[in-house]
């Protein structure tokens, strides 16, 4: 895993907005694009704050023992990123199922380890790997199942141009992976 960035330089990505403009036939000092490098430039630290966080430093010591060895879930999880190819973005949801060994994850700090993850230039197969890791990590669960469902804009808008494409990815660890009967069980959770 990657360690932790350094913050972004705001003005330094705002010239290079401004150069980009430029470049691409725009006159940045016209009326409606006088802000717009400094406004891409606070989105853009937005969108890849994910590269200045870790799984450990989103979870904020929030696991608790509970005595649980049952499978937890949380599905519906909104969820966007970039494409690193096109740098466009992708969107959809997420669900996450894990089976607790006495020790379970503060529900909201389940989103926040896939939007520490989402917030990064991605592609979804390794979001989905990495998100199903840092849970497997933090919780010490004896499986983990994670499925992604999302849409990208870089077949949306450009390239193909498919409007209704989705893609879904998974990821299976521990007994997710090796018992038939513990994947059924967390795939008809998520439905």
């Amino acid at each position: 895993m990657k360690k932790k960035q350094k913050e972004v330089n705001e003005a330094r990505v705002a010239e290079l907005v401004r150069s980009l403009l430029v470049e691409l036939g725009e006159d940045p000092d016209r009326d409606g694009l006088v802000k717009t490098p400094m406004r891409v430039a606070k989105s853009l630290a937005f969108l890849t704050r994910g590269y200045r966080q870790t799984p450990r430093g989103v979870l904020n010591g929030a696991v608790f023992d509970a005595g649980a060895n049952h499978m937890i879930v949380l599905r519906h999880i909104e969820v966007y990123s970039m494409c690193e190819h096109h740098m466009l973005p992708f969107f959809g949801s997420c669900a996450v199922g894990y089976i607790a060994k006495n020790k379970v994850l503060g529900v909201s700090k389940i989103a926040r380890i896939v939007d520490c993850f989402s917030r990064r230039l991605q592609i979804q197969e390794r979001l989905t790997e990495q998100v199903a890791e840092a849970i497997q990590d933090a919780a010490g669960a004896e499986g983990v199942g994670v499925v992604f469902k999302c849409r990208h804009l870089c077949m949306m808008m450009r390239g193909v141009e498919k409007q209704n494409s989705e893609m879904v990815t998974s990821a299976m660890l521990g007994s997710f992976r090796t018992d038939e009967k513990v994947r059924q069980e967390f795939l008809s959770l998520i439905q």
